[in-house]
């Protein structure tokens, strides 16, 4: 069958028979509009909003304004993130080679359309599903679908699967099953594998949110009984009541926060060319405790050169022209083919009649031609017990990377190294260390975050190369040969080495498996079809732009510009994300359980809730949502750790109870004090107000530690802007209050005093607490 010409493309386009498969990278502009317009919370609130607007006080519906604040923020910084992403997509976009009848075009994978010839590669994922037509020395891996690590040598008319990689040489196949008829499309819908990654985050705050509803539902009832039946109060103001007490009840702020910092956080990586694949990806990356490495492409850059040819038979003519025929049978050199290609460029080889390309399972590459038998790779696996081992040795020794080139009789049979090799020369070739990579490793160092070199060259020649940018403990090397292969004893293997060398794509995935058995959340970065097991293995994969499509494809995170400096930066914006989200969450958190409390104690007393809607409106923007949205976006390196429902809620209910205890108390004795008529409304709902204030302002500044200039200066700001509404007659008369009467000041001042220093009781009975439980304390709970 003949390559498809122009109408026979189109045909199969209006068809549907296209390779578009729809991929959720991000939401739609539509979907992000609806999901931050029709919002559970946005629902409540708009009901309480009628509520008020049917007594017709309106300023007390000021909380209605959230809606929009809630809806406009959370859009604009999605949308901002989503443009970001699509942008970066596009540059991370492959293309693949389609043979048609207008020549080979290199097109993006979508246009790919049923019975198209495609051409695969060396680092290439297999677009579509098809059937293999030509072969040279094509073998895939599958593993990533099927999980069988051994890679395949496909006949022709064998079938290949989409998604599987190519490990090496080339091939052509046609397209048979395209988009969603394609297997990895099928398996990833039966799978739902595009659905959104699991967040350790986003999962707390959903289990804070449904403990709230659990409380939330009968206290809120409660309240509406108390108000509308056990008080005297007109309908008007027993309405006002309960709005006042179920507005702050629900955590408006606390998803959109983190939607906000996590959007942010996308943003600012974009700027430094870093593609985030999936949000939760920057939540792992905060709790990265370990960073596994190549050095090829990460510690080193990816160009090399030949230093020298150290001949050991026969003649350098001979070698460089051996060295030029094996390269020309490889389609996507890697770095080192590179290196002896731009060397040979002027040196003619002979013709091959055969050919073994290269792959970084077996380590060496072989060509047959009609004289002999040339085979260049790694010198222990050529030559084992040779002389010439020392000479590659000492090299190695000053970072260089040393292949052995060797000559037989035999021909070649498959993918088996043919027996009989004889060694010819060395092939010396300088590796150029990244300038950044030094700093880079000082940072995940300072950081405590552990380092560890896993590559498929000598030992000996990674740890120079790790020595040379100041890795930690560079010559505690291991050998790949030995690795264990019983998971316990690999585990502490892992755990206790730093630099790992001659070790194959399926060991680097398993060294990845046996340090997360341990409790270590691991990155793993690369570059190669060598690296994609364990990228994919691993907590967090980043890719170099620079890398084959596959490793592209796995990671979580790509770095666009390639530069291993940017990782730092990556690491430090995760961490910044999630330590904000957890210190904001303190003060939405402290604001609901203050909320149940100040509800619960109100309505099994019978008494008039204490506070207006307009209260509550006043004590969010300036305690709560205005700090709230400057220090979730304050730089904050604190590693991410685990437990983030436990450790919220034990800073949040000292002083929720607080500044219930605060503000109930204070009310309380301002009714016995200054009277309980409609006269004295306003002087004792002034007295709560002022008590609970002053307590939730000490929360805020606590949560703002450690204090710098520009917190000070926002805890004042919020202080003064208070300060201002409270003592102005502007303010006094838009939010009913009335602090001129001085035993409401007394009152207030007596209720906030008892509230700080209940709240400092009670978190210092929480941290003994929790100490002893995470001890292990006899009769302690067990740690989750």
């Amino acid at each position: 069958m003949e390559p498809l010409t122009s109408s026979e493309v189109a045909d199969r386009i209006s068809r549907g028979e296209v390779n578009r498969v729809e991929r959720v990278t991000s939401r739609s502009a539509r979907d992000i509009v609806v999901a931050n317009v029709f919002t559970r919370v946005n629902a409540i609130y708009f009901v309480l909003f009628l509520v008020v607007a049917f007594t017709g006080h309106w300023i007390d519906g000021l909380f209605g304004l959230l809606i929009v604040v809630n809806s406009a923020v959370g859009m604009v910084q999605e949308i901002r993130a989503k443009r970001t992403l699509d942008r970066l997509a596009i540059l991370n976009a492959s293309t693949v080679t389609v043979v048609r009848a207008d020549g080979e075009l290199a097109l993006d994978p979508a246009e790919i359309v049923v019975d198209d010839v495609v051409e695969v590669s060396a680092g290439d994922q297999v677009p579509v599903d098809g059937d293999l037509l030509s072969t040279h020395g094509l073998e895939v891996d599958e593993s990533l679908l099927t999980g069988e690590s051994e890679a395949l040598a496909p006949a022709v008319g064998a079938p290949l699967l989409s998604g599987s990689v190519v490990v090496a040489g080339t091939g052509r196949l046609r397209a048979t099953r395209v988009g969603e008829h394609a297997y990895a499309a099928r398996l990833a819908r039966e799978a739902s594998t595009y659905s959104a990654p699991s967040s350790g985050l986003r999962a707390g705050i959903d289990t804070i949110l449904r403990y709230l509803t659990w409380v939330l539902v009968p206290v809120g009832a409660l309240m509406v009984w108390n108000q509308l039946t056990q008080t005297s109060l007109p309908l008007d103001d027993a309405l006002r009541g309960m709005v006042a007490a179920l507005v702050p009840m629900v955590p408006e702020g606390l998803v959109l926060m983190t939607s906000v910092a996590m959007a942010v956080g996308v943003i600012r990586l974009g700027r430094r060319q870093c593609l985030v694949q999936d949000l939760p990806a920057m939540e792992a990356l905060a709790r990265v405790d370990v960073v596994c490495f190549d050095k090829t492409g990460t510690l080193t850059e990816d160009g090399m050169r030949v230093r020298e040819l150290v001949l050991l038979d026969g003649t350098q003519d001979e070698a460089w022209a051996a060295l030029a025929t094996i390269g020309a049978g490889e389609s996507r050199p890697n770095a080192s083919m590179r290196a002896i290609l731009e060397a040979t460029d002027a040196v003619r080889g002979d013709d091959a009649t055969a050919r073994v390309p290269f792959s970084s399972a077996r380590r060496w590459a072989a060509a047959q031609t009609p004289a002999a038998t040339w085979v260049v790779g790694a010198p222990d696996g050529l030559l084992p017990d040779h002389p010439a081992l020392e000479r590659a040795a000492e090299e190695s020794a000053r970072g260089r990377r040393v292949l052995a080139l060797a000559r037989g009789t035999a021909p070649l049979e498959g993918t088996a190294l043919p027996a009989g090799l004889t060694a010819v020369a060395l092939v010396v070739l300088d590796q150029r260390v990244r300038p950044e990579a030094a700093g880079t490793l000082r940072f995940f160092e300072e950081q405590g975050v552990t380092l560890k070199v896993i590559s498929g060259d000598a030992p000996v020649a990674v740890a120079a190369v790790a020595e040379q940018v100041g890795l930690p403990y560079a010559h505690d090397t291991v050998d790949g040969g030995r690795l264990p292969t019983d998971p316990d004893e690999l585990g502490r293997v892992a755990d206790g080495a730093a630099v790992f060398g001659r070790v194959r794509p399926d060991q680097k995935r398993e060294l990845v498996r046996a340090l997360a058995a341990r409790g270590r959340t691991v990155a793993m970065t690369g570059d190669g079809v060598n690296d994609v097991l364990a990228m994919k293995e691993a907590d967090v994969g980043v890719a170099m732009g620079s890398g084959s499509p596959a490793a592209r494809a796995v990671a979580r995170l790509v770095l666009l510009d390639s530069s291993f400096a940017t990782l730092p930066f990556v690491v430090a914006e995760g961490r910044r994300v999630v330590a904000n989200i957890e210190r904001v969450a303190t003060l939405f958190l402290s604001k609901t359980v203050y909320s149940v409390l100040l509800a619960l104690v109100v309505a099994l007393t019978a008494l008039p809730f204490p506070l207006l809607p307009r209260h509550v409106t006043l004590i969010a923007w300036f305690t709560i949502g205005i700090p709230a949205a400057v220090l979730a976006l304050a730089p904050n390196r604190e590693p991410a750790r685990d437990g983030f429902v436990a450790r919220v809620l034990a800073a949040a209910v000292p002083g929720g109870v607080a500044v219930a205890v605060a503000a109930y108390g204070a009310y309380a004795v301002a009714r016995s004090v200054i009277g309980t008529g409609s006269a004295h409304t306003v002087p004792t709902s002034t007295a709560a107000f002022l008590a609970l204030v002053v307590v939730a302002f000490d929360i805020l500044v606590d949560v703002a530690r450690p204090l710098r200039p520009w917190k000070v200066a926002l805890v004042t700001a919020m202080v003064g802007a208070m300060t201002a509404v409270v003592a102005l007659p502007l303010g006094q008369r838009l939010f009913q209050l009335d602090p001129t009467d001085p035993r409401v000041l007394l009152v207030a001042g007596g209720g906030a005093a008892v509230g700080l220093v209940l709240r400092r009781a009670l978190r210092v009975a929480v941290r003994a607490w929790a100490a002893r439980r995470a001890a292990g304390a006899p009769g302690a709970p067990a740690r989750p």
